[in-house]
């Protein structure tokens, strides 16, 4: 019974951390995900503001290896208004068209798509001017506004003539989509517009604020980045999703190493009870050993009795506890019956990322803390002297 229950000792510790690390690496694929899907990976500006040659830049960037495509990018400061409510908002203008564009933002999309935005829009029954186009905002800037998916709202931006005069400009637009990201701040403040009517609409024509470059691999960051910055010298500033996030990416990885350590402190308490069997076994087996050792076995073959004892009850429960944490991560998985608030973490249920190599370091860590804690056992065991025991 006290082997069963070391062994069990040690299967919940592996399986607790094994699950833990597979559910903190889904909170960082999925933060990573969205953070990237909803910021830049790569990003082209230049320190004189607004950026003429976009095309021919474009171009350049699209040629360098691991470059899965570019989008040219126009951002502008406005307010909402729907009669029904009213709202301050970052404007971005994008190409809705542009494939790397589309395929991120379509999981998001709740109602309509980036499409939308390039569609024709007619004047009301009512004689009203035809909307200027159509644009994306988010649910919660949508119920804030009390608007729906073809609702026309009115824009309106602070523009800054040539002159350095400041002028105001407005516009209808209609709410051609509606995006769920999962991040309140966006929801709230970030509509897309059609880069072409955004330039029109903030009167800066034919030039744009940056260019986003998206990677066919987020591993080769920093060679892109390197590469971009040699081949787009000053005036043109390049930066990573690294660099912009660096604190976030800092701060996960610090809480998976803090996370770990503790629960590897659970395997730990596992080891000494596999400590204080082994002690036990030793104390029952006296008689045991004592017979052997006259039989002729060496304090080495003794101790190596005890270390096999003690890797097979600590294998045991090792492989059982990764098992259970594979189970559990694929019931979790696939059953989502654990909820977290949707308003805080951006999605509802707990997100799993199963990576074989934790598994792995999982695996090695628990055998070795499991080797260790079978020397002292092996070693009381193996400086009995059969002639003590025997006259005992």
């Amino acid at each position: 019974m006290t082997t069963l229950l070391s062994a069990v000792g040690v299967m919940i510790g592996v399986a607790a951390l094994v699950l833990t690390l597979s559910v903190m690496g889904g909170f960082e694929a999925n933060l990573k995900q969205r953070v990237l899907a909803l910021s830049f990976q790569i990003e082209i500006v230049s320190i004189q503001g607004s950026i003429s040659n976009y095309r021919e830049i474009q171009q350049k960037a699209a040629a360098i290896p691991h470059v899965s495509g570019t989008d040219p990018f126009i951002i502008g400061q406005a307010m909402l208004s729907s009669g029904r409510g009213l709202g301050g908002v970052v404007v971005r203008g994008i190409e809705p068209d542009n494939p790397v564009m589309a395929t991120q933002w379509s999981r998001y999309m709740v109602s309509g798509s980036l499409a939308d935005l390039l569609k024709a829009h007619s004047a009301s029954a009512r004689g009203e001017q035809p909307p200027q186009g159509g644009i994306a905002i988010g649910t919660t800037l949508a119920g804030k506004l009390k608007v729906k998916r073809g609702d026309t709202v009115r824009v309106i931006a602070p523009i800054l003539g040539a002159d350095g005069q400041l002028t105001a400009r407005s516009g209808t637009f209609v709410v051609g989509a509606i995006f769920d990201s999962g991040m309140a701040f966006l929801d709230t403040n970030l509509v897309f517009m059609d880069l072409l009517r955004a330039q029109n609409f903030f009167g800066r024509a034919d030039v744009v604020d940056g260019i986003d470059v998206h990677l066919t691999s987020l591993d080769a960051t920093d060679q892109v980045a390197s590469m971009m910055r040699s081949i787009f010298p000053s005036p043109f500033r390049v930066r990573s999703w690294v660099q912009y996030n660096q604190s976030a990416s800092a701060g996960f990885a610090m809480l998976k190493r803090v996370y770990a350590m503790v629960l590897m402190l659970l395997i730990g308490v596992a080891a000494f009870n596999l400590i204080a069997t082994l002690i036990m076994v030793v104390m029952e087996k006296r008689k045991d050993v004592a017979v052997l050792m006259a039989m002729g076995a060496t304090p080495r073959e003794i101790r190596k009795v005890f270390v096999m004892k003690g890797m097979i009850v600590g294998g045991a429960g090792t492989f059982a506890g990764l098992a259970l944490g594979a189970i559990g991560c694929v019931v979790l998985e696939h059953y989502h019956f654990i909820h977290i608030s949707r308003e805080i973490y951006g999605m509802s249920s707990l997100p799993i990322a199963v990576d074989p190599i934790s598994f792995l370091w999982v695996a090695m860590a628990s055998m070795v803390l499991c080797l260790l804690a079978t020397l002292y056992p092996a070693r009381q065991a193996s400086r009995e002297l059969p002639v003590e025991i025997f006259r005992s």
